[in-house]
């Protein structure tokens, strides 16, 4: 739904997200996105020097703001005295939680973008990325168990992994 009051590099992400988001960033072409935005391939080069340029362009801050807020909220919790951590974590993770499915919502087509069509770029990693940030958390949290004297049980790190990304 492009307007004639559309700058060009407007055109270009407005094109770019189209054709990323039907064909995801290994099929997805430079020649389609500028036949779609009406612009030439110099002008598309101008703005963005290659197809991954155009793709961060997409979703560099969301995926910037949502890794962030995410180690934000573990490491508030892990500055919170040990004695209060046990009865505080359900609230901070609820949070957290509510927090980031919000911005999630918020910015639908770009997690759309970075959870299902980012194959071939360095943001397909960013679901194992939030899992090992957890499973860390985890592990930081079992040493505060231990400290107040409730010792965490041993999970197999396969079967933990499986549990975290579910």
């Amino acid at each position: 739904m492009q307007n004639k009051e559309q700058t060009t590099q407007e055109k270009i992400l407005y094109a770019a997200k189209a054709e990323f988001l039907e064909k995801g960033f290994p099929k997805a072409s430079l020649r389609t996105i500028v036949k779609e935005a009406g612009v030439t391939t110099g002008a598309l080069y101008g703005y963005y020097g290659s197809k991954e340029a155009l793709f961060d362009a997409l979703v560099e801050e969301c995926y910037t703001h949502f890794l962030s807020a995410y180690r934000n909220a573990l490491d508030d919790f892990d500055r919170l005295p040990i004695e209060q951590q046990p009865e505080r974590m359900s609230t901070v993770s609820q949070a957290c939680l509510e927090e980031l499915l919000l911005y999630m919502f918020n910015h639908r087509e770009a997690f759309h973008l970075l959870l299902l069509c980012s194959e071939g770029t360095h943001y397909s990693s960013m679901k194992e990325e939030l899992v090992q940030l957890e499973v860390n958390a985890t592990h930081r949290y079992y040493l505060v168990l231990e400290k107040l004297g409730t010792p965490a049980p041993q999970i197999d790190p396969r079967l933990e992994h499986i549990l975290v990304t579910g």
